[in-house]
Formats: C-alpha cells, sequence, structure tokens
C-alpha cells in the first residue's frame, strides 16, 4: 500500500466511489459517455483487493455521437461505495498531498467530514436555511426550484457536452462541476423559460469538482437558489434532484438522503491521479445520471443542501449506465465554500493538515481500529504544531469517523483554511484528542 497525503487530491487510490462522471460531457441524449476506469477497490485485511461498486464521475450526455457522527462506517460500506462511483458531469475532489497525501490506494472513501459552517452569505448569495421539512409538497418544491437550476450546454474540441447548473445570483453567477465546463472553449446555459444566454467560467477547483460560471448579460429576473445548512440533513430526509439528465431539460427525481459523510473519490483523466477529486459526500437514492451533473440536491423546503455529481456503477461494467439508487452529492456547506472564493476573484484557498497517510489499523486490547496512519509529517505544517507523529492512527475528525486515508482526505477537502478541529488519535495503546488548526496548502 503506498501512502496518501492528508490532501485529498493526490492519491492514486482506484477505489473510489465516484469513478464515472454523471455530468454531461458524456455521449449524446442516447448514448452515455465511457465512465471512468474502474478504480481497485481498496485491499483488504488479507491484502486483498475487495470487490466494490465502480464509481465514476459521471459524464453528460453528449450533444453529438462523437463514524461516530451520522456517516457510515468505512468498514463494509467502503468497498461498496469506492469501487464504482460514477461521476454525474466530472471530476469530483482531490485528495492532500501537499496538504495531506494519500500513500496507499485509497481504499475506503469514508471521509466524515466535520460539519463546515457556511459561508457568510455575500450580496450575491441567498441566505442559508436552518432547517428541513420533513414532509413535502414535490410540486411546490419543483415550482419553486426550476427558476434556480439551469441547463448547460458546452463545447470543446471534440464535441458538445451538457450538465446542470445552480444559479447564485443575480449577477449571473452559477455554479456547477468543473468536470461539466473543463475544455470547453463556448458555454451556453438555458434557463427554465427555455431562453438561452452565452457564459464564461469565472473560476474553477478541479480538487473539487466545483467551478462558477458567470452569464454575460443576464435576465433582470434571474431568481438565486436558497441554500440549507448541509450538517442538518439527516438519513432519510427526503430531497429531490434537479437536472438535466441524456439532455431532458428540467428533470425532477425524488428520492431520500442514504448516507451522510460518506468518503467518495473520483479519478479524473491524468494517469497519475493529480486531478482526484475527494469528498465527504451525501449519498440519495434518487435517481441521478449523466447530465446532472451539477445540478441541486434540494430538501423538502426547496433549498439546496447539495450539489449532484456522481453515481455508483456495478462492479465489473464497463460503462456508466445510469442511477442504480447511489448518487452523491458535494454537501452544500462544502460548495457554498469553494463557490465564494471562485466567485471573488476564481481562486480557492485549501486546508491541509500535513501528512501522509495510508489506511491502517490498530489493537488496543479486543478492539481493532481502522484508520488514517500517518507515514509522513511535513515541516512546518499544522501537524507538526499539533504535535501529530508517524506512527499516529488518525480515527475522526471532529464527531466524524476516518476509517482510512481516503477518508481523512475527503473530510479536510471541505474545511476552511485556519478552522480549529479535534483528531482523534491511536497512539501505542493509548486513544488520545489532539487539537489542530488547519493551515493553507502550499
Amino acid at each position: 500500500m503506498s501512502p496518501v497525503q492528508d490532501d485529498p487530491g493526490q492519491s492514486p487510490n482506484p477505489w473510489d466511489p465516484f469513478a464515472s462522471r454523471t455530468g454531461e460531457d458524456a455521449q449524446g441524449p442516447s448514448a452515455l459517455r465511457p465512465p471512468q476506469p474502474d478504480l481497485t477497490p481498496p485491499a483488504g485485511p488479507s491484502g486483498t483487493a475487495a470487490e466494490a461498486p465502480r464509481v465514476s464521475r459521471e459524464a453528460a450526455p453528449d450533444a453529438h455521437p462523437h463514524t461516530p457522527r451520522r456517516g457510515p462506517g468505512w468498514g463494509g460500506v467502503s468497498a461498496l461505495v469506492l469501487a464504482g462511483m460514477l461521476l454525474s458531469s466530472g471530476a469530483t475532489l482531490g485528495g492532500v498531498v501537499a496538504y495531506d497525501r494519500i500513500i496507499a490506494p485509497l481504499t475506503s472513501a469514508q471521509a466524515p467530514s466535520e460539519p463546515v459552517s457556511p459561508s457568510p452569505a455575500g450580496p450575491d448569495m441567498e441566505p442559508v436555511s436552518t432547517g428541513g421539512a420533513t414532509v413535502a409538497d414535490w410540486s411546490e418544491v419543483a415550482e419553486q426550484v426550476a427558476p434556480s437550476a439551469v441547463a448547460i450546454q458546452v463545447r470543446t474540441d471534440t464535441g458538445t457536452s451538457q450538465g446542470t447548473g445552480v444559479v447564485l445570483s443575480e449577477d449571473g453567477s452559477v455554479l456547477t462541476n468543473d468536470h461539466v465546463v473543463a475544455g470547453g472553449d463556448q458555454v451556453q446555459v438555458t434557463l427554465a423559460d427555455g431562453l438561452t444566454y452565452t457564459a464564461a467560467v469565472v473560476g474553477a477547483d478541479p480538487s473539487t469538482d466545483l467551478a462558477v460560471i458567470r452569464l454575460d448579460a443576464p435576465p433582470p429576473d434571474l431568481q438565486p437558489a436558497t441554500f440549507g445548512d448541509s450538517e442538518l440533513v439527516e438519513v432519510g430526509d427526503p430531497v429531490m434532484a434537479v437536472g438535466t439528465p441524456l439532455g431532458l431539460e428540467n428533470t425532477a427525481t425524488t428520492g431520500i438522503v442514504s448516507a451522510v459523510d460518506r468518503p467518495v473519490t473520483t479519478e479524473g483523466e491524468e494517469e497519475d491521479g493529480s486531478d482526484a477529486a475527494f469528498t465527504s459526500a451525501i449519498q440519495t437514492d434518487a435517481a441521478i445520471n449523466p447530465g446532472n451533473s451539477g445540478g441541486p440536491l434540494v430538501d423538502a423546503r426547496g433549498h439546496v443542501v447539495g450539489v449532484n455529481t456522481a453515481i455508483a456503477a456495478i462492479p465489473g461494467t464497463d460503462r456508466a449506465v445510469g442511477s442504480i439508487g447511489l448518487g452523491f452529492a458535494i454537501p452544500s456547506n462544502t460548495a457554498r465554500l469553494i463557490a465564494d472564493q471562485l466567485g471573488e476573484d476564481g481562486t480557492v484557498r485549501h486546508a491541509y493538515v500535513g501528512v501522509t497517510t495510508q489506511d491502517g489499523t490498530r489493537s488496543v486490547g479486543d478492539v481493532t481500529h481502522r484508520g488514517a496512519e500517518v507515514v509522513g509529517v511535513e515541516p512546518d505544517s499544522p501537524a507538526v504544531e499539533a504535535g501529530i507523529q508517524e506512527g499516529d492512527l488518525i480515527t475522526a475528525f471532529d464527531d466524524v469517523s476516518i476509517g482510512g486515508a481516503a477518508a481523512l482526505t475527503a473530510v479536510v477537502r471541505g474545511q476552511e483554511v485556519g478552522s480549529e478541529h479535534t483528531l482523534t488519535v491511536v497512539r501505542g495503546e493509548k486513544e488520545r484528542a489532539i487539537r489542530i488548526t488547519l493551515g493553507e496548502r502550499p
């Protein structure tokens, strides 16, 4: 097993739940672009790779045929999720190398993340909601959300692709997946009323698979979406996914939240894994298909709690065949954190711990702990200041369980630079709590 930096974008973990894109960089309405290569499942205790569903960024249809917390444990589930995720539109979150590298194959995608405080709502952002309804009138919700969900068409050197976006502000800013717009030389946005506008990319962050685009001449009645607090999302909550699957605009599907803090890793096009994306995702059984990438996952009140980005594929399959009831969304708090920065100057500051980790276990008495084993500590890093040592096994980040290297990477990627957290560490035969202030990734 090779070590992984706590920095989520640098792990060559073939075990990411997000293996294929769900966005529209796939092929036409009648054919999905082949999902990315299956990620190799993390090796089991005996060193044998476990069979898991392939996760890939889901490509949208091309226009041309061309935890202690609430999250699931990394144990048995990680194999399922990591091996077969498909991105609904493109790349997902990256690793943490210079921000914590993952040396071992990112086996479990279980990266429960600590609640991320929603970034302050700026003048161009709607205020964050503070709760969700338990009973939904989906007809009403769909009508409320429709004006804030847009279809995105992108022209590239090889053809055209489609995806979905969420209106951020009246100035024409729209949030979507990076893999929806990556490589595009012409971007067009179609609103719910059927009118199409040209747009330009303001900034993109492949490591979180998020991007902000802006309409060149937005209409005066553009309606921004209302974002909810993803930390309040619980398993069993009703949700609706809105988007443009296979080019079918204004499509709504419903389901429930199947899991939270699900560590998911999606590999991009680079063989060295440098464009891999890691996220502590919201899992849902609401149908998500190619073309849904970048679209909103909303709660029963119509508030955006996630940005749809990937789906899981059956292990052993060669193509993304669509929803199998395992879809994943980037939590709204992470999405807003990144969107605020991209909208300001097109760049993003990423938090990091400063460690290189690999999946590890440690037995203390009759109990075996699983987590991210520290195999290297970066000089002058937050890890050094906090007193983290080589050999430490990190098993929790605040109240989120860490079942492996990928999980740590995914959680860290959603945090703010300068934020303080508590790491639960097993050192020797003792468990201890270590306070750490995250630094800015070099």
